[in-house]
């Protein structure tokens, strides 16, 4: 099998990732050698590779679990383009794998011409070094103010002509208006290269979908390749926190933990291994009263500190937080959540904001925070709490310490305790010992689960391909990969004129 197919969505969050996922793991357990594409995303989420140069790279984390399930090596020209948006206007850019300064929303069309051909030449890559490339579309290919410029969604589909299946999300409603509509609104020579369409999410008895299913293939001249069940098993290292909630948990008591929900979170995927726990309820908290009843309260990562430091203060969450550590209850920062914790936060070049800005911290540790130009990437290993831990640092300038107790990748002052290193928690010891401790504090029952992070995070995998091997046809998109699409699919109006 050789070629390659790009999975579009009606919208962000219909399920283009998942269905991509569920390719390659399908893909990579026939013997392919499969691997993940996204040519730009935009996401606080990420990880940290070893990049071509042997120093740490950032892709999406998308992307990551995408190559994971491929059984391949994540790599930089998986998603050679990554925005990180700073602000509603202006985005942070990781180009294959390294920082290359900012770009706004008015600048983004005009820009884009250096970024195609990165995207490009990485795809171009991997076609060459793999037998098949199986790539995800961002948002919908059919945001018409962007065609000109795009080379994410149909500018990616026509570089390589390349055959493309759009994803529905039926839960939200509406999604055969929504098919029929990302179709019709292409231009023809875009239109001819979608051939096909998976409805996602969907409750109930699949029979009751037919006729409809019928009608948007008469319509379109285009099958319904799959309906994908809904299916509250299937959970990936999501990206952008459209679907962010908490993970209830199994036990009649259970350890409470809070999360932070910041207005710009990041690498929330940090807590995951916590909601397979089975006696423990992850929340996320955007008020003083949500941390109440928390056993350990956790400051996540974030994009911007300083911003959100405010509107932490803002909310009152300061005051909660110190009182919740105050009252002896645990308190976790994870890297900007770490930042916080500390005393002072500088930011003497405009990192952030204005050069020269310095606010005070939570002054729950004795840290002091001061941002540089030049980004942390490297991927972290060593013990904490008596366990093995690894995990990988993504992060703006340097954080030290007074005088603290060491702790793994950061510092602890009795029950705060604060790391520079995300990806901990999937370290079964270090979990099982910090759930271990936070119960001791407060006075609470706790038993190491014996739940394998890894294991977990395989048969997720596992479970998902199964779903799409079940669900959607494979004979169609062995074709549609190694045939491309087939000739004399009908351009539909409005989009035939244009």
């Amino acid at each position: 099998m050789k070629g390659s197919l790009l999975v579009a969505g009606t919208t962000s969050d219909a399920g283009k990732s998942v269905v991509t996922t569920g390719l390659c793991r399908l893909l990579a357990r026939r013997g392919v050698r499969v691997a993940p594409f996204k040519a730009q995303n935009m996401s606080n989420n990420s990880m940290v590779v070893a990049g071509p140069d042997g120093l740490g790279a950032e892709i999406g984390r998308a992307q990551w679990i995408q190559a994971v399930a491929a059984g391949a090596t994540p790599e930089v020209a998986m998603n050679p383009v990554l925005l990180k948006p700073g602000s509603d206007r202006r985005s942070h850019v990781i180009l294959n794998g390294h920082p290359a300064g900012l770009i706004s929303s008015a600048e983004f069309a005009g820009s884009r011409g250096s970024l195609a051909k990165a995207a490009f030449a990485a795809y171009d890559d991997l076609v060459c070094r793999f037998d098949v490339v199986v790539c995800e579309g961002a948002g919908s290919p059919t945001e018409i103010n962007l065609r000109e410029h795009d080379y994410i969604n149909m500018g990616l589909a026509r570089h390589a002509d390349m055959p493309v299946i759009v994803v529905g999300d039926i839960d939200r409603g509406g999604v055969y208006a929504a098919l029929h509509g990302t179709v019709a609104l292409l231009q023809p020579a875009d239109q001819r290269l979608v051939a096909g369409f998976v409805v996602n999410k969907f409750r109930g008895d699949e029979t009751l979908l037919e006729p409809a299913n019928r009608e948007i293939e008469r319509i379109t001249g285009r099958p319904v390749l799959g309906v994908i069940p809904w299916s509250p098993a299937v959970w990936l290292d999501s990206e952008d926190g459209l679907d962010l909630a908490g993970r209830a948990a199994d036990a009649e008591h259970p350890l409470v933990v809070a999360v932070v929900r910041f207005p710009r979170i990041s690498n929330f995927t940090d807590l995951d291994a916590l909601g397979l726990e089975p006696d423990v309820d992850v929340r996320f908290a955007s008020r003083p009263q949500d941390l109440a009843d928390a056993d350990l309260v956790v400051l996540p990562g974030t994009r911007a500190t300083i911003a959100d430091l405010a509107w932490l203060r803002h909310r009152g969450l300061d005051r909660a937080v110190v009182t919740h550590a105050a009252a002896g209850r645990p308190v976790l920062g994870i890297c900007g959540g770490f930042q916080m914790l500390g005393r002072t936060i500088s930011d003497p070049d405009g990192v952030e904001g204005a050069a020269g800005t310095v606010v005070e911290g939570l002054g729950l540790l004795d840290t002091t925070t001061t941002f540089a130009r030049e980004k942390v990437l490297r991927l972290s290993q060593g013990t904490a709490l008596g366990a093995a831990v690894s995990g990988y640092e993504i992060h703006h300038g340097v954080t030290t310490t007074g005088g603290e107790e060491e702790f793994f990748g950061g510092a602890r002052r009795q029950h705060v305790l604060g790391t520079m290193v995300h990806g901990s928690l999937e370290s079964d010891g270090f979990r099982h010992a910090l759930l271990g401790e936070v119960a001791a504090r407060v006075g609470r029952p706790h038993t190491a689960s014996g739940v394998s992070f890894e294991a977990a995070r395989q048969a997720r995998l596992d479970l998902l391909a199964d779903l799409v091997e079940g669900c959607v046809d494979m004979d169609a998109i062995d074709a549609l990969i190694t045939r491309g699409a087939p000739g004399g699919l009908p351009a539909l109006p409005p989009g035939d004129s244009r």
